[in-house]
């Protein structure tokens, strides 16, 4: 039993780290929604709701967001698709040549994208594919797939072994097993698995600011020019930064509890 001494200690210190953590949050929003341009604080009576309008029309973040969320959607579904088969082959089918294979895939994640952002240029320039979302997906899908296939192998290796014997006896095929048995087994896995995915896309800058351009241009890189045109608009700049975030914050709310259970699911079993 926790004394009550113990639960108050607990109490105190989660409000601490609540307001820690909230507080340069809430900074931000207020910032946002100041009529000064330096971003000053101001009172509810007085917040200024139109800088969100002034930077979505300054900054084309109606172009910029349909991009992002092409590419965002495209590159979740087919990670999630190839993470699905390539954790199951490794978790329970136990493909041959394994203690090779799963070593290649992981080194996948230990190639920062800095080291191999040159040669991938002149590669894609090569084969046309540079200022297109095809281009950018398949980038996006090569990098965060050997993830995936770590995060479905651990998840797919804590379930019990004897569930798919079971099912072996009774005359389920692998494909059988893996829709009807494995997936929904997993499904916190792949929730959590679907935040990163689109949270890592959304948010990134370097390789659509280098592969990109023009009306092509993601979110995060229309913020960054906005930014730049603004840097002395404290409130527009703010404003622009929320809406950008907005995609990623509705997603985490909505799959909130699913994304903790799977990330408490997710240890490794050996």
């Amino acid at each position: 039993m926790i004394s009550r001494t113990e639960r108050t200690v607990n109490y105190v210190v989660l409000t601490v780290m609540a307001v820690v953590v909230l507080f340069p949050i809430v900074t931000f929003v207020l910032a946002a929604l100041s009529p000064d341009r330096s971003g000053g604080p101001v009172s509810p009576s007085k917040f200024e709701w139109g800088n969100f309008a002034t930077a979505w029309q300054q900054a084309g973040f109606g172009r910029a967001l349909t991009v992002s969320l092409t590419i965002a959607v495209c590159v979740v579904i087919g990670q999630v698709v190839l993470a699905l088969l390539g954790g199951y082959a490794f978790g329970v089918l136990g493909v041959a040549g394994e203690r090779v294979l799963f070593p290649i895939v992981l080194l996948g994640m230990m190639i920062s994208t800095e080291a191999i952002i040159v040669p991938l240029y002149y590669q894609f320039r090569t084969f046309g594919m540079t200022n297109s979302l095809p281009g950018i997906i398949l980038i996006n899908l090569g990098m965060g797939v050997p993830f995936g296939i770590f995060w479905m192998r651990a998840a797919f290796r804590a379930l019990p072994r004897a569930t798919f014997e079971s099912a072996e006896i009774d005359g389920a095929g692998p494909v059988q097993m893996l829709r009807h048995l494995a997936t929904p087994m997993v499904r916190p896995a792949i929730y959590t698995l679907i935040l990163l995915s689109f949270m890592w896309t959304w948010n990134d800058y370097f390789l659509s600011l280098v592969f990109l351009h023009g009306s092509n241009q993601t979110a995060t890189v229309a913020l960054g020019v906005f930014q730049g045109k603004y840097v002395t608009q404290i409130n527009l700049m703010a404003a622009g930064g929320l809406i950008v975030a907005a995609p990623v914050l509705i997603l985490y709310v909505i799959f909130q509890r699913k994304f903790i259970s799977g990330m408490l699911a997710g240890a490794i079993k050996e």
